[in-house]
């Protein structure tokens, strides 16, 4: 019999309600607590989705000894101060991505798990994800040849507001670290690190990049171009180049992935998961709590790692700046 595990959130946002949804598909997942500044979005949360304890603050959260994991499901900005909260309480930590704001919040929240023998993993669903197992895979096959371009965009239209977090600049704002990561953490699964980086981007007068295209150079010739954009939609497709062939794919697990070899073109369709994905996660974290391991093997900490060096790179190049954290 699996061991269950009482699982806490904090921060209960829109992004939490997701990720629980999927979470109370498990059954060995017990929604245990939920945690906000305001105790009343804590108990509406709570009641909302079936957890036993509501709490009006972090501190009394983590002080819980009954609590195992927290889901982090802060501002990007806060990652770094409520990771090290709980892994200082030995809670072991699955925190949203982008993990952090930069390479030297993530050293820290390494070495503070590290220090407390503590669980911690980035929430990258994506690569939990049946059909991107599965892209990764086809990817291999020595008929299609070596793969000389990565093409992948993110985007989605979003009404320019100062004070909300898309637009706040001391909450991490903007399209690259909410969702341009997505395109740079595919072509780092598929190409490695970039061995040259050059940016376009959209930086409204309040500081805040709401649209960045990126082109990443590789030794071995290779490119990627990458998109992100709160400024318009598109089909948010990724579509893999190879000497003989190619590979699209858009994220939805119900729509297949198109393959051409040689000319010769398949429709590829994947098993479709019970919930959204993020249980796919919520999963591995609690196979690793099971066998005692503090860091995943599918995403080690050292992968989140260089993504963060990316994007760093990135914000570099395209003159982004983050005021309270650079």
């Amino acid at each position: 019999m699996k061991k269950k595990y009482n699982w806490a959130i904090l921060g209960c946002g829109k992004i939490a309600r997701k990720f629980v949804q999927d979470l109370s598909l498990l059954e060995n997942a017990h929604l245990y607590a939920a945690a906000s500044r305001s105790l009343d979005n804590a108990k509406q949360f709570a009641n909302d989705l079936g957890f036993e304890k509501a709490y009006g603050s972090y501190m009394e959260m983590v002080q819980d000894p009954d609590v195992d994991i927290v889901y982090i499901a802060t501002p990007h900005a806060m990652h770094m101060t409520h990771s090290i909260l709980c892994l200082e309480h030995k809670k072991a930590v699955l925190c949203e991505k982008a993990f952090a704001m930069n390479t030297k919040e993530v050293d820290n929240m390494i070495q503070v798990s590290k220090e407390n023998n503590t669980f911690l993993m980035e929430a990258f669903w994506t690569i939990f994800s049946a059909k991107f197992i599965k892209v990764m895979e086809l990817s291999q096959e020595k008929e299609l040849g070596q793969l000389k371009f990565v093409k992948s965009d993110f985007m989605f239209k979003a009404d320019f507001d100062p004070d909300k977090r898309l637009y706040n600049i001391d909450l991490g704002a903007g399209s690259l670290l909410d969702i341009g990561i997505y395109p740079i953490f595919r072509s780092l699964m598929l190409l490695g690190k970039p061995t040259s980086i050059k940016t376009m981007a959209n930086i409204r007068s309040n500081g805040v990049e709401d649209s960045i295209s990126m082109l990443f150079g590789y030794d071995n010739g290779a490119m990627a171009v990458l998109t992100s954009s709160f400024e318009s939609s598109c089909n948010n497709e990724t579509e893999l180049c190879f000497e003989h062939g190619f590979i699209k794919f858009i994220r939805e697990p119900e729509f297949p992935i198109l393959i051409e070899r040689n000319g010769v073109q398949e429709e590829v369709y994947i098993e479709q998961p019970k919930g959204m994905g993020y249980e796919l996660e919520a999963k591995h974290v609690m196979e690793c709590l099971d066998q005692g391991l503090i860091e995943s093997p599918v995403l080690p900490l050292n992968k989140s790692r260089e993504l963060m060096e990316i994007l760093d790179a990135v914000r570099k190049d395209a003159g982004i700046v983050f005021p309270k954290h650079d």
